[in-house]
């Protein structure tokens, strides 16, 4: 009981219901990517940032926008271009000549919800200065600090099909995206569902809580139980790409250049618990963070030339990894291995 006389069951399905009512009300605007929506809410809720890949027109943009309107957070999107500078993004100073002193205009990124489109189109002193707010919250115009609004969650996007004119995103910046989520193109219904929805009056989100009430879940997704086993398990996942051969995976030690950081684990545990909370729940399973390995990991993993030129891909080494790397479901009744059969892609 806390002081008012409320359990925590009681607090656990009332925020429970306050999630379910944004996922909703984002549900009444995009049609389908449940994981994606589902995947934006873990890295909110986590204080993360999350990296959208996919072709044009899925939805990412409306998705971010959606998200802001819903929570009742200020919105920017800045398109990303070869020709950006620092100071487009973060501000600089601009020299008054009324009171004869510089005054510091701050740049877009000062919101709660920053959409940062084609983020690999920038060039590397702008993907710098991303980098610092993304990880510091803050940003230094004229050596002085400006502290950006809390909560601040970063959405980037990145088309993979057009090469022209993009800049690799540094190892560093992507290690610092919590997720990266792979959207896939809606079905036959969903597609006549969208010509339906959109045709004539496309609907609008309404704002479900406001930033208090945002802050006040994110309070209650780090207070979420995590046992030590299932922290474990996803030390073991993380460690398993890095050593393969300790997992029983020799066969993936030519394949994998550099495994995932320290920063993948603190990722499953901050996205297991948010994960949770999502699912009603006050403890985290194995099952959080076997759900959320693919977005966690799939963009911290470096192949190896070798494993490039027989066309084995990341997902293929996940695939190896979640089905090889054992975790224990615990269950009033039962101990048992959790451990999906994913046929390998290297036989034969």
């Amino acid at each position: 009981m806390n002081r008012n006389g409320e359990s925590q069951h009681d607090l656990t399905a009332a925020t429970a219901a306050t999630v379910e009512k944004v996922f909703f009300e984002m549900r009444k605007v995009i049609v389908g990517q449940p994981r994606m929506l589902e995947r934006l809410l873990v890295g909110l809720l986590s204080r993360g940032h999350c990296l959208l890949e996919s072709v044009p027109g899925l939805a990412k943009t409306l998705a971010a926008e959606t998200l802001a309107k819903v929570t009742g957070g200020t919105f920017a999107r800045i398109q990303f271009t070869p020709d950006l500078l620092p100071s487009d993004i973060v501000g600089t100073r601009v020299y008054r000549v009324s009171s004869e002193k510089f005054d510091v205009e701050l740049g877009p990124i000062f919101v709660n919800f920053l959409l940062t489109d084609e983020i690999n189109r920038a060039p590397a002193k702008v993907q710098s200065a991303l980098l610092e707010v993304m990880a510091e919250q803050q940003v230094t115009i004229g050596g002085i600090t400006h502290r950006v609004p809390r909560p601040f969650f970063v959405v980037a996007t990145q088309n993979p099909i057009e090469s022209e004119g993009v800049y690799q995103l540094p190892d560093a910046q992507r290690d610092r995206f919590m997720m990266k989520i792979l959207l896939t193109h809606p079905t036959p219904d969903e597609e006549m569902l969208i010509l339906d929805r959109m045709a004539v009056d496309p609907p609008q989100a309404a704002q479900i809580i406001d930033l208090a009430g945002l802050q006040n879940l994110q309070a209650s997704a780090d207070l979420v139980f995590i046992d030590r086993s299932v922290q474990q398990y996803a030390v073991d996942l993380v460690q398993a790409t890095r050593h393969p051969d300790r997992a029983n995976l020799a066969d993936l030690q030519p394949m994998i250049a550099l495994g995932a950081s320290p920063r993948a684990s603190l990722a499953f545990v901050r996205g297991a618990k948010a994960l949770a909370l999502l699912r009603g729940r006050t403890y985290a399973t194995p099952q959080d963070v076997f759900d959320l390995a693919p977005e966690v990991l799939r963009h911290r993993l470096i192949l190896t030339y070798d494993a490039l030129a027989r066309d084995i891909t990341v997902e293929h080494i996940l695939h190896r990894l979640l089905s090889t790397v054992p975790a224990t479901r615990v269950s009033p009744r039962t101990t048992t291995p959790l451990v999906h059969s994913i046929p390998s892609v290297f036989e034969n």
